[in-house]
């Protein structure tokens, strides 16, 4: 019996390992893992969470080291930080384990159709743990949502920041925990605000037009339609909706719920091309174990001409993949953001899926949101980096 609980028990030990590497032993500031050399030690900050001593250093002030928390923005200083000892000390158990743990997978490149890195622009302190992506369909101008202190962003083409607005707070017209963005054709601002599970949307220049609240349980995803309508996805509700909303006046016509029985909706993409909608479900999963992630494709009029998940693709690649993006090509191809293996990855069109053909393979941590350039350029958001990088488009 005890050696058959043994074997039992062995399936799962690779995947508590990476649960505790990622979850504990990592910092989330920098996505360094935590060590016993100097830049890497983890320390306390006196509000309770963890950064490596690198990361203390360079959010610290040069001369009076005061710092805010970046997760909670409590004051500090870096003079007040203190070896995090749990940590230091589950390294040290765990230390032989981790150093005989397989690499994380990486996805073999692809020969055509591959994309390279180049121009990468925002970082650290400019933006701050960004979690949103939007391109202005008029002016090309990069809209990202983040966790500063003023927390729409906008920039230029050269990645210079031309202007940013959205005062975090607790009043209706500013923000307190945005978590995606679209710019629509007549570029007005639209933000799902999590803080007070409402629709925010903006002026280009960063005056309030209209709040949406009271009708969802929390709002996560957001794109634009091309009739300029507005597709919102309820993460808590699982539901995906379409408002008609009159930006200049700042006035919702009308909301209307498109689909129901989802499970945990997040990223939401509309195709310029045919309108079909693609929606990322990310359902909770109790226990160890991957996060299983599914695609679905809906035609305009809301049918499902599309759908994969994580055991489809596993049954055809040796791999994890964990979708944390979705957006469509000018081609109408489905394109997802694998964290799993810091990857792009294309899919296909929904009638053709699962078709799995990876386009980024290096220069990536952590991506969180895609969108194409009208020039075919692809930008993704890196949260471990805290920056957009340009990836240009060769299909060979």
């Amino acid at each position: 019996m005890m050696g058959a609980e043994a074997s039992g028990s062995g399936p799962a030990l690779p995947e508590l390992m990476r649960e505790a590497e990622t979850s504990l032993l990592e910092c989330k500031v920098c996505f360094e893992r935590f060590g016993h050399r100097q830049q890497r030690r983890p320390r306390n900050l006196p509000c309770g969470h963890v950064v490596c001593l690198a990361c203390v250093a360079a959010l610290a002030h040069p001369r009076t080291l005061a710092l805010e928390c970046p997760f909670c923005r409590r004051a500090c200083r870096g003079s007040d930080t203190s070896d995090c000892l749990p940590v230091l000390h589950l390294l040290e158990l765990l230390g032989s384990t981790l150093r005989q743990a397989p690499a994380p997978h990486r996805v073999p490149a692809c020969g055509s159709g591959t994309l390279t890195c180049h121009q990468a622009f925002g970082g650290w302190g400019t933006l701050v743990n960004p979690t949103g992506l939007a391109l202005c369909p008029k002016t090309g101008r990069v809209v990202v949502v983040h966790d500063g202190k003023r927390r729409v962003k906008i920039f230029d083409s050269g990645g210079g920041c031309a202007h940013q607005f959205g005062e975090k707070g607790d009043a209706a017209q500013e923000i307190r925990y945005p978590l995606d963005v679209t710019v629509t054709n007549d570029c007005h601002v639209v933000v799902t605000d999590a803080g007070d599970r409402s629709i925010k949307v903006f002026d280009f220049f960063g005056q309030i037009k209209v709040v949406i609240g009271g009708q969802f349980s929390l709002p996560w995803g957001v794109e634009t339609t091309p009739q300029n309508g507005v597709v919102v996805t309820d993460a808590e509700a699982g539901s995906l909706h379409l408002l008609d909303v009159d930006f200049p006046e700042g006035v919702l016509r009308k909301t209307e719920r498109l689909q129901a029985h989802l499970r945990s909706p997040r990223a939401v993409a509309v195709s310029g091309l045919t309108g079909a909608i693609a929606v990322l479900e990310r359902p909770l999963t109790l226990g160890p174990g991957t996060c299983s992630t599914t695609v679905k494709v809906f035609s305009a009029s809301m049918q499902l001409i599309g759908q994969v998940d994580t055991f489809g693709l596993s049954l055809f690649f040796p791999y994890e993949i964990t979708a944390s993006a979705v957006t469509f090509d000018h081609q109408g191809n489905v394109i997802v953001a694998d964290t799993s293996s810091h990857a792009v990855l294309c899919l296909g069109k929904p009638e053709e899926f699962p078709v799995l053909k990876p386009i980024i393979t290096h220069g990536l941590s952590h991506p969180v949101a895609l969108t194409f350039t009208k020039e075919n350029s692809l930008l993704v958001l890196d949260s471990a980096t805290h920056s957009i990088k340009v990836f240009t488009v060769d299909w060979g």
